[in-house]
């Protein structure tokens, strides 16, 4: 059985659409106006986007920016953790974390991670997920000791008196309660990721997109500009929509009801 679709949604449905059309309608006609290495249209952008997924050279550099992003998310996270843990369970480094490390890291520019790094490590893959890292590390910090902030004490100081383990403690009652943060900081660390992404590939890297987007502004490739551009835009846009979304509407149902 079909669920109805009020006429609300059916008219915001239909703004949205009308919108899309608009602005397609709107580059085409920019670009029918310029030249195409100002503007390129629809046609043009399209035309190169099936060259670029039929070129292996060029395909690669995308995967290759996807285990860039990956990888600077899984150990901005880790790390990001680690520290909200050691303030939290030893509230001495408190101060030190969160007074001073993480404002530090918080503040301190991107384009600079990207200097230090090809200084110390030079141009290549490790320094663009350093680069990422190191600027996604202080939200997975803040994020994280929000989180550990809200925990429920009573549930925890009863928890424990069902066992002694602390490990058990830990992986069963602070664990799952942390998982709505847990998933807070993976879903903006993606996002934030790949903005910071493109300009550490563009300096600091030889590969992946940021390098590609190089290469195609170096040869006035401009339907490759903006085919990388479509290509990010849909990517993050259906990443969020048909995964975050859903993990984001299950745990607000489990913890609604709980």
């Amino acid at each position: 059985m079909t669920e109805a679709v009020s006429p609300a949604n059916r008219n915001a449905r239909f703004a949205g659409h009308a919108f899309t059309l608009a602005v397609l309608a709107a580059w085409a006609l920019w670009g029918a106006m310029v030249e195409s290495y100002e503007m390129p249209g629809p046609w043009a952008v399209g035309k190169r986007l099936v060259a670029f997924f039929g070129d292996w050279y060029e395909l690669r550099h995308m995967f290759i920016s996807f285990a860039h992003i990956i990888g600077a998310v899984v150990i901005s996270f880790v790390i990001g953790c680690l520290c909200a843990f050691l303030a939290f369970y030893l509230p001495r480094t408190r101060l030190m974390m969160h007074g001073r490390a993480t404002p530090f890291l918080n503040s301190f520019p991107g384009i600079g991670w990207i200097m230090l790094a090809i200084i110390w490590f030079g141009v290549n893959d490790f320094t663009v997920v350093f680069v990422i890292s190191m600027v996604l590390i202080p939200f997975a910090i803040i994020n994280m000791r929000e989180g550990l902030d809200s925990l429920d004490t009573e549930l925890i100081e009863m928890s424990r008196s069902f066992t002694r383990s602390r490990w058990r403690t830990f992986t069963m009652v602070v664990v799952p309660s942390l998982f709505p943060f847990i998933f807070a900081t993976l879903r903006v660390s993606f996002g934030v990721a790949w903005k910071v992404a493109l300009t550490a590939e563009l300096f600091g890297g030889n590969t992946g997109f940021g390098y590609l987007l190089n290469l195609a502004r170096n040869d006035f490739d401009m339907p490759l500009i903006f085919g990388i551009i479509l290509i990010i835009i849909a990517f993050v846009f259906s990443t969020d929509r048909y995964v975050f979304a859903p993990i984001q509407r299950r745990l607000d149902r489990h913890h609604d009801g709980a």
